[in-house]
């Protein structure tokens, strides 16, 4: 893999590990309950899950890749229009006021080291979200002249690099500022950064043209 389709999917793998999604709310949701410490085996759960689906994503979608420039032109197409979609909802997501304290609402009955990898795997290898997105995400980044089982084991390690440390973080934060999670303002400016950083990549895969 050249080093600047490398650098293109790191990018493209902090926008999505850091847009909100089922692992963020999950990771921040047991960063109040648990800790950061014991949120990690939550996070061992939820890399899990995301390997099954890039695995999937990325072996399906390669074998396409090889066989047809059209079919590339139409994921990539397809794959641009989803991420605008997909942004403009979180543009637009309505925000409620929190009640209560923020511990008190994330409250969870004490799971044990394994249930909460088990419960980060099943929330992500149960999302279709997820396989739609790596769907429309890797293939713009996998060259077919070269071999797709050694560019599918770069792209699954910097995407779980990235998403360790992105939800570690959102645990961190989780457990640190609570008050600010319960802001209205503060929640409405999230959705509008992200639902902006989407809309971008989306615009970007349009112009996106795969390497010979």
């Amino acid at each position: 893999m050249d080093l600047h389709v490398w650098l293109a999917f790191l990018v493209a793998s902090c926008v999505i590990a850091v847009s909100p999604g089922s692992g963020a709310v999950l990771s921040m949701s047991h960063g109040l309950s648990y800790g950061v410490r014991r949120t990690t085996a939550t996070i061992v759960g939820l890399q899990l899950g995301l390997a099954v689906i890039l695995l999937v994503a990325g072996l399906g979608v390669g074998a396409v890749l090889t066989a047809s420039a059209t079919a590339f032109t139409v994921i990539k197409v397809v794959g641009a229009c989803y991420l605008l979609w997909l942004g403009w909802r979180q543009w637009r997501a309505p925000v409620a006021k929190a009640e209560g304290n923020a511990q008190e609402a994330s409250a969870e009955p004490d799971l044990t080291a394994s249930q909460r990898v088990l419960r980060g795997f099943l929330t992500n290898v149960t999302n279709p979200k997820g396989i739609v997105f790596m769907a429309a995400v890797l293939p713009q980044f996998i060259q077919p002249t070269r071999p797709l089982w050694l560019q599918l084991l770069v792209l699954l390690a910097t995407t779980v690099m990235v998403d360790v440390t992105v939800m570690h973080g959102y645990a961190w934060l989780a457990a640190r500022l609570q008050g600010m999670l319960r802001s209205v303002r503060a929640r409405r400016a999230q959705n509008r950064v992200f639902g902006g950083v989407l809309m971008a990549m989306g615009a970007f895969l349009f112009m996106f043209k795969r390497s010979a």
